[in-house]
């Protein structure tokens, strides 16, 4: 699908950066970017966004290419999407609206499915008047109450009653999920979760430590379920369980935390943070900023926190720790993909896992499993066991990850 990509420059020092994104998005998405138009603002037109001059000539570019669709760089109000549409006879799309269809189209399980659905019908709550504009003219007084409106309260009443289920189901799995964070702490085993900014290497690094085999492509949010392992550390230590947790990108849909708060508590309830950067990326120091603010949001950011600068061969750098002042690691540089560094990074895990308050509490060396013992036998993937005393439903039964058992 040709597109056209639209940024307004509001004086923000990462704007170049931010439209770069929105090409790596926007190709994620399935579409093809052909025209990038760009204008400087003080603040947002309030009908156009960009102002009716700057969109005649994004109506311009769109009749000369021939394209389909304009994707704007920033979260636009219903009525100036509205508005956009009439005036340029094709379909807007806002940075929003681009993400939840990215997500829709990897989201794999049961659970992430759910997920991204409720956050879409939560946007398309506000945005129902538009697939109903053939109607419009029935509409007025006593009398004369037309089928729009009538359809219209339809709509919005069927898409309510539609989140209230999301979210009752969303809210089992809530407590499965807690069910087994129960029994994990029965198990006194330390949880590591992997963060980092969407295409930082996070899930190379994952299959990396643990051997997963969890798909890994150079694009935006390439996986966004979260897969688990236990892996073994040796006998000091015993196993520990390492999460790989969906991609983080700058001004995140809130409805997409929210929706996917759920699947964020595995970082919640983490031991330890391995915040994974692309050593090589101009704008990592940004990156690392987006992540933290979003760890915020979630209630994360007190989870003690190491920062794995990822493909130091791009970046000309050497395996290394460094540590802080108080001889605290914080941080490791790896090759997630060449495989350097990456028995420092066991050795950092180790570390921390010893420091840790449950560390009195973990496998000792008479106690210590083997390593065979749990290969391959925690797979958690954007889901959990149902309850003990619960039946699961049909549905519940799809891709119910987070189970330990052999499989």
């Amino acid at each position: 699908m040709r597109a056209a990509l639209v940024g307004v420059d509001f004086g923000h020092s990462d704007f170049a950066a931010s439209m770069e994104e929105l090409m790596l998005l926007s190709r994620s998405a399935g579409a093809d970017p052909i025209s990038t138009i760009t204008a400087k603002r003080s603040s947002p037109d309030s009908a156009y966004f960009v102002g009716s001059g700057k969109a005649d000539e994004i109506g311009d570019v769109v009749v000369n290419d021939g394209l389909e669709i304009v994707i704007f760089n920033h979260a636009l109000s219903p009525a100036q999407q509205r508005n956009l549409e009439k005036r340029l006879n094709v379909r807007v799309l806002d940075r929003t609206s681009l993400i939840l269809d990215i997500f829709a189209q990897r989201a794999k399980s049961h659970e992430g499915k759910l997920q991204v659905e409720l956050a879409q019908l939560q946007h398309l709550a506000t945005r129902l008047i538009r697939g109903w504009t053939h109607l419009e003219r029935q509409k007025g007084g006593i009398g004369l109450r037309g089928p729009g409106e009538t359809q219209l309260e339809t709509d919005r009443r069927l898409i309510g009653d539609r989140v209230k289920a999301l979210r009752a189901r969303l809210e089992k799995l809530h407590k499965q999920r807690e069910t087994q964070r129960r029994a994990r702490g029965r198990n006194h085993t330390f949880s590591v979760s992997l963060v980092g900014y969407t295409n930082a290497g996070k899930s190379t690094l994952f299959n990396a430590v643990t051997k997963a085999g969890v798909y890994v492509a150079d694009q935006l949010f390439a996986t966004l379920d979260t897969t688990s392992r236990r892996v073994y550390l040796g006998q000091e230590v015993g196993n520990v369980v390492i999460s790989d947790t969906v991609g983080f990108v700058r001004e995140l849909p809130h409805q997409l935390v929210a929706a996917f708060r759920a699947t964020l508590e595995e970082t919640i309830h983490a031991d330890l943070l391995l915040h994974v950067v692309d050593a090589a990326s101009p704008v990592r120091m940004e990156q690392i900023e987006q992540v933290n603010l979003v760890l915020k949001e979630i209630g994360a950011d007190h989870i003690p926190q190491i920062l794995v600068w990822n493909k130091i061969d791009a970046a000309g750098l050497e395996p290394s720790v460094e540590r802080d002042e108080y001889a605290t690691i914080s941080r490791v540089f790896v090759s997630a993909q060449k495989g350097s560094g990456l028995d420092l990074l066991r050795d950092a895990i180790v570390e921390m896992a010893r420091k840790a308050p449950r560390s009195a509490h973990l496998y000792q060396n008479d106690a210590a499993p083997q390593e065979d013992q749990f290969d391959g036998q925690y797979d958690q993937h954007d889901g959990a066991a149902p309850d003990q005393d619960e039946e699961p439903g049909e549905d519940d039964r799809i891709s119910t990850h987070s189970q330990v058992g052999t499989r």
